[in-house]
């Protein structure tokens, strides 16, 4: 009989009850400790924002900086439409633009669009930076980028340090929505229930309660769930598994799809002697029954 065993580690996952009647930002529902900051941009009015992970209570704004986006607004589509995306992102490296257009500035760092809900909404394009500005002076308009976000050289010299490759989310919104600290904690706990029953189901070898997490509509790199499913289940019923371990698990509302949450996290599995490290991306929507069920994955 296999070793079964499951860890959900805590770090960091509650606010206190002296905060229940605050009003917050609506998107971080559980940072890491790891996680320092979070940067919240506010398409319709050119604010870009960092906010710090204290803990132990909800986000506090440290920044707040005027910022420049695509030409043609917001919630890209397509690519070539000059369009600042929406929803949630994460910094991927930062890039040295001594030998680049001078429009890029100080420095810049890239963000991972489109990522696996993008793709699975049919949104095409790439190259979407946080960037500077032209060395030789002025301010930009609002719009006025390809589609990245823009800011001045002196403000983004100052939150250079706080931009973490893999870590730092970048989430992109058209106008900032408020929420209770009660409500992040009832959604919170609603889906870190669901990352435990996702990754408890795959280490029992219980593909009807695995697979029963996932929506209808469920895609994945162009397969449909019928596909998706006969792939799984061939790949499941091939391993081994002794054991999955969860930590540093991040839980963000997405700005734009109503009702859909992100869950990133790491997960250890090991079987066969080895351990297998990997950053897994799960995106829940609630569906038409009031059920949170996935509709896409994907790593890093």
């Amino acid at each position: 009989m296999r070793l079964v065993c499951f860890f959900l580690l805590l770090i960091g996952s509650g606010f206190a009850a002296v905060f229940a009647d605050e009003q917050v930002p609506a998107y971080a529902l559980r940072l890491p400790a790891s996680v320092g900051s979070v940067f919240i941009a506010e398409t319709s009015t050119a604010r870009f924002r960092r906010y710090e992970n204290t803990g132990n209570g909800p986000l506090v704004l440290r920044d707040d900086s005027y910022m420049s986006i695509g030409d043609n607004g917001d919630h890209k589509q397509d690519a070539g439409d000059r369009k600042t995306p929406l929803g949630i992102f994460f910094v991927t490296e930062q890039l040295d633009t001594e030998r680049m257009h001078e429009k890029y500035g100080y420095t810049a760092f890239t963000l991972d669009y489109p990522n696996a809900l993008d793709r699975r909404m049919r949104r095409t394009g790439d190259g979407i930076w946080v960037h500077g500005v032209d060395r030789r002076g002025g301010q930009r308009p609002p719009f006025d980028t390809d589609g990245c976000i823009a800011l001045p050289n002196e403000r983004l010299a100052e939150l250079e340090g706080y931009f973490q490759a893999n870590v730092t989310p970048v989430i992109i919104a058209r106008t900032l929505e408020w929420t209770t600290v009660e409500k992040i904690e009832t959604l919170r706990h609603e889906l870190e229930a669901l990352v435990s029953r996702w990754a408890e189901s795959q280490q029992r070898g219980d593909l009807h309660a695995f697979l029963s997490l996932y929506d209808d509509d469920f895609r994945h790199w162009g397969m449909n769930k019928s596909e998706w499913v006969v792939l799984k289940t061939e790949t499941l019923q091939a391993r081994a598994i002794q054991s999955i371990a969860v930590d540093e698990l991040m839980l963000l509302a997405d700005t734009i799809e109503v009702e859909t949450y992100l869950s990133r996290f790491r997960m250890s599995t090991s079987e066969s002697g080895a351990t297998v490290v990997v950053t897994k991306r799960l995106y829940w929507r609630r569906d038409e029954n009031g059920a949170l069920k996935l509709i896409a994955e994907d790593s890093g």
